[in-house]
């Protein structure tokens, strides 16, 4: 049951975008078309499990042990570079089109907070290794689930005919506000 209550409140109650406002740049950026913020959505997924792992060994197996703990964001910077890195080569050769379609968000999944924000927050929570993955790969989907909700209101609004002045950025800012006030509704789930 612990793990059904880390699931649904990493998605719905505490999503990493809408409730906790960490990796609003991809958001915002990469969420004009569905194709595209799916295929992010992937790769967060894909960089945050791993790096969740990678995350609590170094952490429990390498900095606690050597007293460095002070040097976890430095560390998961690195390995979280790193794994950014290894996604981009992977599909440049496998997904041409999604990785042009990507472009400069891509290498921005190092600097995206929802990452490093997972990978410090499970340490803080003190989750054991399972409970780590479980927690990085709910807040991935919590991630992937909001980033396509918005792109598919973002293509319907797209469609219709609203004021010239909020076309474009203020009518997303508005549907982001609007999508991150309807995901309050699940507070009381958990």
């Amino acid at each position: 049951m612990e793990y059904f209550f880390i699931i649904i409140g990493a998605i719905f109650v505490n999503n990493i975008i809408l409730a906790q406002f960490l990796g609003i740049c991809p958001f915002l950026g990469v969420s004009s078309k569905v194709g595209t913020s799916v295929g992010m959505g992937a790769a967060v997924t894909f960089v945050m499990a791993i790096a969740s792992i990678a995350a609590y060994l170094l952490q429990y197996y390498v900095l606690i042990p050597l007293g460095i703990g002070f040097m976890q964001t430095i560390v998961f910077i690195l390995v979280i570079a790193s794994l950014v890195q290894m996604v981009e080569i992977i599909l440049k050769k496998v997904s041409p089109p999604l990785y042009q379609a990507l472009g400069v968000f891509l290498p921005l999944i190092t600097t995206n907070c929802a990452v490093l924000g997972v990978a410090i927050l499970l340490v803080q929570k003190e989750f054991n290794m399972l409970e780590s993955v479980v927690f990085s790969i709910s807040n991935a989907i919590g991630f992937t689930l909001a980033i396509v909700l918005f792109a598919g209101l973002r293509e319907k609004l797209e469609l219709e005919d609203l004021p010239k002045a909020m076309r474009g950025v203020p009518v997303a800012l508005v549907t982001a506000g609007i999508l991150a006030m309807a995901f309050m509704g699940f507070s009381g789930l958990v």
